[in-house]
């Protein structure tokens, strides 16, 4: 694509506060989008708001103010829908707030001027929305964290774990990190494994680049790096048939090698979810 196509992101903050997408840093999310030099034509987020419990917690409502101001900050356009209680005959309650038909729709009617389209969720029920977007020009990609439609993942053009992406997730007990630096916390999958020798190698996206879909590190312009990993690093629930699974997202610290030079090597591997979750 050319430097003058149009890119549209959309997305499902509740969908993706409540799949491990929590904290989830917009800034990021826009320079990811922005990441081929294309125009950010459209930037738009879909929230939940709790107008009773506003009226109720003046904390959460200033919280929830706050947060909605520095995402407008950053240049998104917030679609608020109310969340709405329901009563069932045993008398429990219920909160809904589901934003994905104005989500839809609105990609839908924006599409005529956009020629990519990037949505944030996890959501099957999109899957229509993804297939009537490709039908009419547009390339959709997708980012999604824990409970990802499998079906969505093989409809769209390209996926991409948030948990992957560069600071686009921030580590909660690491406020100066700085990824992929040595004595940082990174997040990454596992490419290759050797049993009989006890160690293996991992590989992180070290930088938001163009250049995704050079995925050896050993190529020139690849923003992938490998990391050397070694078997007594490992958390004892991260087996085997965990590692071999390229969507097993592992989160770790990486430092510099003694016996390579620019080489990393990881430390305390253990599983991105059961952090996130």
């Amino acid at each position: 694509m050319g430097s003058n196509f149009r890119v549209g992101v959309f997305v499902d903050a509740e969908n993706v506060r409540y799949n491990g997408g929590y904290q989830m840093r917009y800034d990021m999310l826009r320079r990811f989008a922005a990441r081929e030099g294309g125009i950010l034509q459209r930037l738009n987020t879909y929230m939940a708001f709790d107008a009773e419990r506003a009226r109720e917690d003046i904390e959460y409502r200033k919280k929830a103010h706050a947060y909605q101001q520095m995402v407008r900050d950053f240049g998104w356009k917030i679609t608020t829908k109310l969340v709405r209680r329901y009563t069932d005959e045993n008398g429990n309650v219920t909160t809904k707030a589901n934003s994905d038909l104005d989500m839809a729709v609105d990609a839908m009617l924006q599409a005529d001027r956009l020629d990519q389209v990037l949505m944030v969720t996890g959501d099957g029920d999109f899957l229509q929305v993804v297939e009537a977007l490709q039908n009419k020009g547009c390339r959709v990609e997708l980012i999604g964290f824990k409970n990802v439609s499998r079906q969505l993942q093989q409809e769209v053009d390209a996926f991409y774990s948030g948990f992957l992406i560069p600071d686009l997730l921030p580590v909660a007990y690491e406020p100066r990190n700085e990824w992929g630096k040595p004595g940082s916390c990174v997040r990454g999958v596992c490419t290759k494994w050797f049993s009989e020798k006890g160690y293996g190698f991992l590989r992180i996206l070290d930088q938001i680049s163009s250049n995704l879909w050079i995925t050896d590190p050993r190529e020139a312009g690849s923003p992938y790096v490998s990391v050397f990993c070694h078997a007594n690093e490992l958390a004892e629930d991260v087996t085997e048939d965990l590692l071999m699974n390229r969507e097993t997202v592992l989160e770790f610290y990486v430092n510099e090698s003694d016996q390579k030079d620019n080489g990393l090597v990881a430390s305390n591997v253990r599983l991105a979810f059961t952090v996130n979750r």
